[in-house]
């Protein structure tokens, strides 16, 4: 029976997976095998001046607890997800049926691990434990073979049942995690004092988990939702007639608690921009030397501007953008067409339980 059955059918691996923690799974410390990965952009951009954002993203990353963020009904979400995978019935689980079983989640690929509460989240909801060995945020290393990053216990049709959902969304979260940690490793590595930051470009239904592992990876979200913060770009304004009349409409409702960026494709539309009041320039798809003269320019005018970089920026290219002048340089493809991290979840044999106590 698939897994929003009534939660009766649960009884046995809920009863055997019960502990003092909300979420019924357990975690063990490992040592971290953190390590930087290398980027490829050399030399050194301008110097920003005071302390990298950037720096103190990564570096106290490690340091915060970001389901904490996380709203009141992301776990509703994950339940969503498994019973999208299973709509009716399991004949998978029938067959292997209740036997209690310990499955190794391998980690394949070199790169950052995040989502770990929804892979937790989605084995909580049928009943099993998960032991981390690895921690979010470390680094797996898997250049010499696949690395044990958890273990899975429970009935086995409920660790199968769980699995494709919790790999998939694993996979997907350490790719993002994985790309914003090398894109923040550049603005370090630079010396830069601004933001590297997503965009909204992200997967319908899948957003909090896009963003969440931004933040794991010690990139900025940029804004959340169409609700979060305002942002007018070209059909905005070409429907409101003016920059000048798109800001002064926005601050009517936006009064004193949101801020308000102005996407400007010319140094004009960005000081009529700054003129009307907007908190936030983005200079969109602009030459580096361009926008950086430009940025120079308005700074120079409304000093407490925040000017940001976009458009078409690649991990090759966003070194070329930082200057003391620009704040944040976003990229979409931090969540839009990301690498994704190589997990399989593997029921262990004796010899794989053995291999293990060996290590």
């Amino acid at each position: 029976l698939p897994s929003h059955h009534h939660r009766g059918s649960w009884l046995h691996c809920t009863t055997a997976a019960t502990a003092a923690s909300p979420s019924r799974t357990t975690r063990t410390s490992a040592m971290s095998a953190s390590k930087r990965q290398k980027t490829a952009a050399g030399g050194a951009a301008e110097e920003g001046g005071g302390a990298s954002s950037s720096t103190l993203n990564a570096a106290t990353g490690k340091e915060q607890d970001f389901t904490h963020l996380l709203p009141p009904h992301w776990r509703e979400e994950v339940h969503g997800w498994v019973r999208d995978d299973v709509p009716s019935i399991d004949i998978g689980g029938f067959v292997v049926g209740e036997k209690d079983e310990e499955a190794y989640l391998y980690g394949k690929s070199d790169g950052v691990l995040a989502g770990v509460p929804f892979f937790d989240a989605v084995f909580d909801h049928l009943g099993c434990t998960v032991e981390w060995r690895k921690q979010e945020r470390d680094v797996i290393d898997a250049s010499g073979g696949k690395v044990i990053c958890a273990i899975v216990r429970g009935p086995a049709r409920n660790i199968l049942l769980g699995e494709r959902t919790a790999l998939n969304t694993l996979a997907r979260a350490s790719g993002v995690a994985s790309a914003a940690r090398a894109a923040a490793d550049v603005g370090i590595a630079h010396g830069w004092h601004g933001h590297i930051a997503g965009t909204r470009k992200t997967t319908p239904g899948f957003r909090i988990v896009e963003k969440y592992a931004l933040l794991v990876g010690g990139a900025a979200t940029h804004r959340l939702d169409l609700s979060h913060m305002v942002m007018l770009k070209d059909n905005h304004v070409w429907s409101a007639g003016s920059i000048s009349a798109a800001v002064a409409k926005a601050k009517v409702a936006a009064g004193f608690t949101s801020k308000i960026e102005v996407e400007a494709r010319t140094l004009e539309e960005g000081f009529e921009a700054a003129g009307a009041g907007a908190d936030i320039v983005m200079l969109d798809n602009m030459a580096p030397e361009t926008l950086k003269a430009a940025a120079a320019e308005l700074k120079a005018a409304h000093p407490h501007l925040i000017v940001e970089a976009s458009g078409g920026i690649t991990f090759e290219t966003m070194h070329e953008y930082f200057s003391p002048h620009v704040d944040v340089v976003s990229r979409g493809n931090l969540t839009q067409g990301y690498d994704v991290l190589d997990f399989s979840l593997k029921i262990a044999r004796a010899s794989d339980k053995a291999a293990l106590a060996k290590a």
